[in-house]
């Protein structure tokens, strides 16, 4: 394994972060495809003596046992200092006010009650889950550069949001000499590519780094069009607003199959291997609830894929809708109450 700086940062990250939403007692999360204590350790341990160093959760999470699976294996099996952790906060995590948001209160209870949960005294990295229109950006920000100040805190990260609010953050971020986000965690891949408008851009312009979820679509690029697995076939309308079924999805696709077919690879790793082309990104957030899943991450770090590659990849590619900006509470409820859904809840 080898390891890459986060953005433009001094911090040594694996190009390959294990996502640890699939991680999680059953009944607090998805009961179908989330892993208990007893399964998600072997994983963590695979990972970590693969070299990958750099773990993301969120304390949303199975409701916290993600954060609390993966801070109790990675104390009993790594080194502190070794390794990268990263969490998130924004989402409700109980009922009543201030249970939820970016709220200067919600920023200082919310750290604390994850670092207990990871057994910890610092996260490496700390992201917002989405954007919170409901607080003052100045509150947020400068709640999160006290965190950094008081050493809860290493480095901050945003996710999934509209370039010009993450243009805005940065800006002031600068002019009050707060600690600026050094990651974005967007949503990217072969079927998903709105990012590379305007967010990427602008990403690759300030130095920061970007860690993709859902690199594979939800399994979608690692086999035929029309085969389901576990999860796919638990996804629902979610994954219907993420993959609209483009017609040129197929051709993608096929493509993959035909590059990992003629190289004698898995179509995973091609998947992976056309994002690590990319110079803005840092290290795709690979979940994993099998040993291969894991051994095709971490050997797709040696393809490099050749520009006629990549070209065939990228030519079938669509314009199509992009929903992982929406961070309104009323739209996020309204489609929450059209498809049954919690949108924020599903990153990997």
């Amino acid at each position: 394994m080898y390891y890459v700086k986060l953005g433009t940062t001094g911090l040594d990250v694996s190009p390959i972060a294990l996502g640890c939403m699939s991680f999680g007692e059953p009944d607090r999360g998805h009961p179908v495809w989330s892993l208990d204590e007893e399964r998600s350790r072997p994983m963590i341990k695979q990972a970590l003596d693969a070299g990958i160093n750099f773990f993301d959760t969120a304390n949303l999470y199975s409701q916290g046992s993600s954060e609390k699976i993966t801070g109790r294996a990675l104390k009993d099996f790594a080194n502190r200092d070794e390794v990268v952790i990263a969490t998130k906060l924004r989402h409700v995590m109980r009922s009543g006010p201030n249970g939820s948001g970016l709220s200067r209160k919600e920023v200082f209870t919310e750290i604390d009650h994850s670092l207990r949960r990871l057994g910890t005294d610092y996260v490496d990295l700390y992201q917002i889950h989405r954007h919170d229109p409901t607080t003052p950006m100045e509150e947020t920000l400068e709640a999160l550069h006290d965190l950094v100040k008081a050493g809860k805190v290493r480095y901050l990260g945003a996710s999934s949001m509209k370039a010009w609010e993450f243009a805005k953050a940065l800006r002031l971020q600068t002019e009050n000499g707060w600690a600026r986000y050094v990651s974005m965690q967007d949503h990217y891949n072969l079927l998903a590519r709105e990012e590379e408008r305007e967010m990427l851009p602008l990403c690759l312009d300030e130095g920061v780094g970007t860690i993709p979820w859902s690199p594979l679509a939800r399994g979608r690029l690692t086999r035929p069009p029309g085969e389901e697995t576990t999860r796919s076939g638990t996804d629902g309308a979610y994954a219907d607003l993420l993959y609209s079924q483009a017609a040129s999805d197929r051709a993608i696709i096929d493509a993959v199959g035909a590059v990992a077919a003629e190289r004698g690879i898995s179509r995973a790793q091609v998947a992976l291997a056309w994002l690590r082309s990319k110079p803005v990104v840092s290290a795709p957030i690979v979940g994993a609830t099998k040993a291969a899943h894991l051994a095709d991450a971490v050997a797709s770090v040696d393809v490099e894929l050749t520009a006629e590659e990549i070209t065939r990849l990228e030519a079938p590619y669509t314009p199509r809708n992009d929903f992982q900006g929406i961070s309104d509470p009323a739209e996020l409820a309204r489609i929450s109450a059209r498809f049954g859904i919690r949108p924020a809840d599903d990153d990997e």
